[in-house]
């Protein structure tokens, strides 16, 4: 009796008093990143993240007269065939990764990944051309919370491939799409309080991450304004981009182009994102962290050797 008690009260998972519950409640504040960024890997996510910033903002600081602002016509085709390239060497730095500190994707990771990017794809045209609504955000959002910056990233990109490919929204705009849902979901991977001993569980995490989900899912719209509206003709000049201009001045009329043409969209999109985060994220959160338990991904693989044939049966167990 004695040795059962001192069982029960040292914790044992199958004793009651909750110690089941205190056992998983510990295993969720610690997260488990599916893919670990080690320094290559970061360092590549950080060269394509710059020169996709400078995809963005170049024509806000060309001169009227340069090569550029010449050839304006040309250069999301520049940066269409450029971005894939560079996505491709960032997924290729993540998946070989090696040594103790930092981990590639295995086949755990990689079909945990297939799974999410089907299901935001899925998630995208429900609510395509409808007042901007977008439920996928939200998914990519609880995913890179709970899966980890690394992970994040690659899941934005490739759920934004895919989506493409099933809505048939393939063009020069689509690897900025991917390049601005992996910053989305990336940067939710990179929000504190994500495990440890100060882990942010329960509703605080929920208003953090429905916060984190309006303002992502805005600036994904106002992101992806920024990167059609120089190259737009036909607009008039109060919110049009004029070449050569003051940053300021051209900033002016790029917010007014905004709230003229897709503040509708943007608004909409990301009060949907904080609802979904608000009302789903608790059991969503909950799923992905038991599956990243269950999956093991820090777990080293070992494998043993052949056995002895010389070894008789069941000598192991003699011992």
């Amino acid at each position: 009796m004695t040795g059962r008690r001192g069982g029960r009260a040292a914790g044992h998972p199958t004793g009651p008093g909750g110690t089941g519950r205190a056992d998983a409640a510990r295993a969720d504040a610690v997260r488990v990143d599916a893919v670990r960024l080690g320094p290559r890997s970061a360092a590549a996510v950080a060269l394509v993240s710059l020169v996709g910033v400078v995809a963005f903002g170049w024509p806000l600081l060309a001169g009227a007269n340069s090569g550029l602002a010449e050839h304006s016509a040309d250069a999301p085709w520049l940066f269409a065939l450029l971005l894939p390239l560079l996505l491709a060497v960032v997924l290729a730095q993540i998946s070989e990764g090696r040594g103790d500190a930092t981990r590639g994707m295995d086949a755990k990771a990689v079909a945990m990944l297939g799974v999410l990017a089907a299901a935001g794809a899925a998630l995208r045209p429900v609510g395509a051309g409808v007042a901007g609504l977008e439920p996928m955000f939200f998914l990519m959002v609880l995913a890179g919370r709970a899966l980890g910056a690394g992970f994040g990233f690659v899941l934005g990109a490739v759920t934004m491939f895919a989506s493409a490919l099933l809505t048939g929204g393939v063009g020069p705009w689509m690897p900025f799409q991917m390049l601005c849902m992996g910053w989305v979901s990336m940067g939710a991977g990179l929000l504190p309080g994500a495990g440890g001993r100060r882990a942010l569980r329960g509703r605080p995490e929920l208003l953090l991450l429905a916060g984190y989900g309006a303002v992502s899912a805005a600036g994904y719209g106002i992101l992806m304004n920024l990167q059609g509206w120089p190259y737009l003709a036909g607009l008039s000049s109060s919110i049009s981009f004029v070449p050569g201009d003051p940053l300021a001045d051209n900033l002016t009329r790029f917010a007014a182009y905004v709230l003229a043409t897709s503040l509708g969209w943007d608004v909409p999109r990301a009060a949907l994102t904080a609802v979904l985060c608000l009302v789903l994220g608790r059991p969503v959160l909950l799923a992905l962290r038991r599956a990243t338990r269950r999956a093991a991904f820090a777990a080293p693989v070992a494998f043993a050797g052949p056995a002895d044939p010389t070894e008789p049966e069941g000598s192991g167990k003699s011992g």
